[in-house]
């Protein structure tokens, strides 16, 4: 560059001087010409040279800053040292290099908001290309379709990335018929339930197509559990009411005029209005426990009397039906940081679960150990156990297994202790082998933490 640039201004000057001389010689006779024309020229050419050199000097500098100012990385200027030409050329550049790298920031700054708003979104985005390559994925997509993360899908097939022939369809019919598409399907393998839009990005994009996944497993979970609730409370109410209107009906038919047969009958509705009454009362109470308008009374309280109080509320109820009732406490358990009564009454509706659903000779367990400033309690029997599949779900408001069905009771027991071991801020859970038994399992704070829980 800098030789290119000397040489340029040089030559024609050379060539313009060579040009008089040789004129210049045709005139004067070879004699003169060897002794005046050619040394007056050498000496022209040299200074040609020079003149040609301090010319490109300020152009030769003025390339260098422009080439550092190019490889920064940082915002940089080139020094004006020069005045005139040189000067609003150097000035020019360093306010084309403001413009650029205003350019540039904004651009960064747009590039960081845009990444910043789809990472935060729960919904899955992917812009795929005309060719059919992955352009940009945010977190949630790579959670919701376990991707590598740090921009390694990028670049990657469609194929290559979801793996569904069914997202891959909906591409291919968003790219033929340039309009929006959507499908809801269920991905087994991930045990997912997705609502996918694919619309083509336009003028903005052309040839690109942004694809969002919405998960709608936990809604779809919602739908089951309220579809489920209505069915079991349906259940749960049918065969009370059921039975009233029949006794009602046999009353009426003349049992009244049969004494003990009337006494009998009214003790049997009042069996079903009590059964009725219970049911509406833990509605109620799952209802207040969930709307935060039961406040807890939290105090430390010592964990092996409450399993202590809950047994012996039902040691005779276990020693009729031939069951060894045990409570056990770790040394070293600190107190927790309870609402006494509730607390007796997660155990109590624990530990009346065992005793039903456990044979004659079976064994029952209380316990209570320390876990890290928290208190886990326990309740473990050696029962009919609970299938698998039935697990996940038994927490919830009136369900029950089919086995469970033939216990009776109203199915609102686990519902009301998880409500309870949540409010306390805990987790309550449940592990079982069918035919070896059930354990029960919740961990609320201890009493050193009374500062950090909030009530409602």
């Amino acid at each position: 560059m800098r030789r290119s640039f000397t040489w340029r201004i040089f030559l024609p000057f050379a060539a313009l001087l060579l040009t008089l001389i040789f004129a210049l010689g045709l005139l004067m006779g070879e004699t003169r010409f060897w002794q005046i024309a050619l040394p007056l020229g050498l000496f022209a050419l040299v200074l040609g040279w020079g003149i040609a050199w301090r010319i490109g000097l300020p152009l030769r500098s003025l390339a260098r800053q422009a080439q550092q100012v190019a490889r920064s990385k940082r915002s940089a200027v080139i020094p004006v040292t020069h005045s005139g030409e040189i000067g609003q050329i150097s000035r020019a550049i360093n306010a084309l290099v403001e413009k650029l790298q205003a350019q540039i920031d904004a651009l960064q700054s747009e590039q960081g908001t845009l990444r910043a708003m789809l990472d935060t979104m729960s919904d899955g985005v992917l812009v795929v290309d005309a060719a059919g390559r992955v352009a940009l994925v945010n977190a949630a997509a790579e959670r919701l379709f376990h991707l590598q993360s740090g921009g390694e899908t990028i670049g990657r097939s469609l194929a290559q990335t979801l793996r569904h022939h069914q997202l891959i369809a909906l591409w291919n019919a968003c790219r033929e018929s340039g309009a929006e598409q959507r499908v809801t399907l269920e991905l087994p393998r991930q045990r997912l339930f997705i609502q996918g839009i694919a619309a083509p990005l336009g003028e903005a994009l052309p040839g690109h197509i942004l694809m969002l996944f919405q998960d709608l497993t936990r809604i779809r979970r919602l739908e089951t559990v309220r579809r489920d609730f209505i069915s079991n409370i349906s259940h749960e109410l049918r065969t009370p009411l059921a039975s009233l209107k029949a006794l009602a009906e046999t009353l009426q038919s003349g049992a009244l005029e049969d004494p003990p047969a009337a006494r009998r009958f009214l003790a049997r509705m009042e069996t079903e209005v009590d059964a009725l009454s219970q049911m509406v009362s833990e509605l109620l109470e799952l209802a207040r426990i969930e709307s935060g308008q039961a406040p807890l009374r939290l105090q430390p309280v010592p964990a092996e009397a409450l399993l202590r109080r809950a047994a012996e509320r039902l040691r005779v109820q276990a020693e009729r039906k031939g069951l060894t009732l045990t409570v056990e406490a770790a040394e070293g358990v600190p107190p927790a940081l309870a609402d006494a009564p509730r607390l007796e009454q997660v155990l109590v509706n624990l530990l009346h679960n065992a005793i039903k659903f456990t044979p004659a000779g079976g064994r029952i367990t209380l316990n209570a150990q320390a876990a890290e400033g928290r208190v886990v309690f326990s309740v473990q029997d050696t029962g009919i156990g609970i299938p698998r599949e039935d697990l996940p779900r038994i927490f919830e408001r009136f369900y029950k297994s089919d086995r469970a069905r033939s216990g009776g009771g109203t199915g609102l027991g686990l519902a009301i202790a998880k409500h309870i071991v949540e409010a306390h801020g805990g987790k309550i859970r449940a592990e079982s082998v069918e035919g070896e038994g059930s354990t029960f399992r919740f961990e609320i704070p201890g009493g050193g933490e009374i500062g950090k829980l909030v009530t409602g």
